[in-house]
């Protein structure tokens, strides 16, 4: 199994920019293919990015893509979620994940979660 720790959550004016980090332990990271997600108050939890373990190959929400880069240090690891261009829609809970294989954009593809990190924009 691996356990998985975010990091680098906070409060940030819109337009701000903040790096969440995800740190794996247990087993190595490049075993896993890795995920954020996030999850607004009253709204169900959504998927976020996505980096496959071999490529590797990247995905994203198309309300991300262009602001958000995700990527992994298998030396250190540790995944990262890059967030600019912050706005306030962006306020959430944000939840790293991982699994063995990538298999698409739904809670259940994965297996394992952190406890997640508070992303608060304000406007």
């Amino acid at each position: 199994q691996v356990q998985l720790v975010e990091s680098g959550g906070g409060l940030v004016q819109a337009g701000g920019s903040l790096r969440l980090s995800c740190a794996a332990s247990g087993r190595t990271l490049s075993s896993y293919t890795m995920a954020w997600f996030r999850q607004a108050p009253g709204k169900e939890r959504e998927f976020v990015a996505a980096v496959t373990r071999s490529g590797p190959r990247t995905y994203y929400t198309d309300s991300v893509k262009g602001r958000f880069t995700i990527s992994r240090d298998n030396v250190k690891n540790t995944v990262y979620l890059r967030m600019n261009t912050l706005k306030p829609e962006d306020t959430a809970v944000y939840y790293c994940a991982a699994n063995l294989y990538y298999r698409g954009t739904y809670d259940s593809d994965y297996d394992y979660w952190g406890q997640g990190t508070q992303v608060t924009v304000s406007s």
